[in-house]
């Protein structure tokens, strides 16, 4: 079956990550990806690490299925390359500094005489908009940055600490929102017969997926508390111990879970009617009072048996797995999840 990209062409300037994921779904989706990189470095991505058979771990996530073609962009000829490329091309995706693009000729405002058609997508850590340009708009961006600039790292962590996400979030948020509306654009290419430009900055990714602790703190009031692993709002709806040293994640979402869990999971009917754990707001604020109850009645069961015993009960659990289970999960092998990729 031929892929929905197919004999679509698209033309990165590009490191990193976030513009590198966004590439790396068009390709995935039949396009083909032209990855402009720097003689005899690359793209910098290449050096973080060397823990897959010697390419970096950042590198191999988000460059596969793609072409690279070594470019130095400021010889005198590079922008001759890069109009004949231009020239076959349906999309233009880049990532380089703000305004470094509009210097070498590559703004959507330059190239769209030239090239009606062309979709071109500029990914910023702050937004690069010559209209807006905001107070932030020539500041460095890497993704720790943006995660703090959006108040994410004000609601993750524990209660003594605010902690990282373990994975390039904003950079991850920003290539998404990049390459859903690079598909959004050819769709409208196809309607009207034009390109468009595309302005996607990781700051305001990732405060699109701050949507809920910013509503929650809504005109003043006080934001959701930091919780580790456990949700910050919603009660029990986290990892608990059990009694053969593993851990059990699990989440009671409504009224009709909770008596299910105090019956069939605790084994203690009477706590469904318990006046302290009435709802879920009561439940949270009396979440350590709740959490020793459970933390007792798991103390003698093992992990298999508390999810043998969530799962009759229909209340949703998983395993808290390290990465090398990820690697080895069932479900991934199911699906046929790894697959060789050129």
């Amino acid at each position: 079956m031929a892929l929905p990209l197919e004999g679509l062409t698209v033309v990165a300037l590009e490191h990193a990550v976030a513009a590198p994921l966004a590439t790396r779904h068009l390709a995935d989706q039949g396009a083909r990806v032209i990855k402009i990189e720097r003689p005899g470095s690359g793209d910098f991505a290449r050096g973080y690490d060397g823990r897959v058979r010697g390419l970096s771990s950042h590198f191999v996530w988000t460059n596969r299925g793609k072409q690279s073609l070594a470019l130095d962009l400021k010889h005198p000829r590079a922008a001759e390359v890069l109009q004949r490329l231009l020239s076959r091309a349906d999309v233009l995706v880049q990532n380089l500094a703000p305004g470094a693009a509009a210097r070498l000729g590559l703004s959507y405002a330059a190239l769209a005489p030239m090239h009606p058609r062309l979709i071109v997508c500029d990914i910023s850590g702050y937004g690069d908009d010559p209209q807006r340009p905001g107070p932030c708009r020539d500041r460095k961006a890497y993704d720790l940055l943006i995660q703090a600039e959006s108040g994410f790292l004000s609601v993750t962590g524990s209660a003594d600490a605010p902690a990282k996400a373990g994975c390039s979030i904003a950079d991850i948020a920003a290539g998404m929102y990049a390459y859903s509306n690079v598909l959004a654009a050819l769709i409208a290419r196809g309607r009207t017969g034009r390109g468009r430009r595309i302005d996607v900055s990781m700051l305001e990714s990732l405060v699109e997926w701050m949507g809920y602790p910013l509503y929650y703190a809504f005109d003043g009031a006080p934001p959701p508390p930091r919780a580790g692993a456990a949700h910050s709002t919603i009660y029990p709806y986290g990892p608990f111990p059990t009694g053969d040293g593993g851990s059990v994640l699990l989440g009671v979402q409504n009224e009709r879970e909770w008596q299910a869990f105090c019956t069939q999971v605790l084994g203690q009917p009477a706590l469904a009617t318990d006046a302290r754990f009435a709802s879920n707001a009561a439940r949270s604020a009396a979440r350590d009072e709740l959490q020793a109850l459970i933390v007792a009645a798991f103390a003698n069961l093992g992990a298999a048996q508390v999810m043998q015993r969530l799962d009759a009960a229909g209340i949703a659990n998983a395993q808290v797995n390290e990465l090398a289970q990820v690697w080895a999960h069932a479900q991934l092998q199911a699906r046929q999840r790894w697959v060789p990729v050129p």
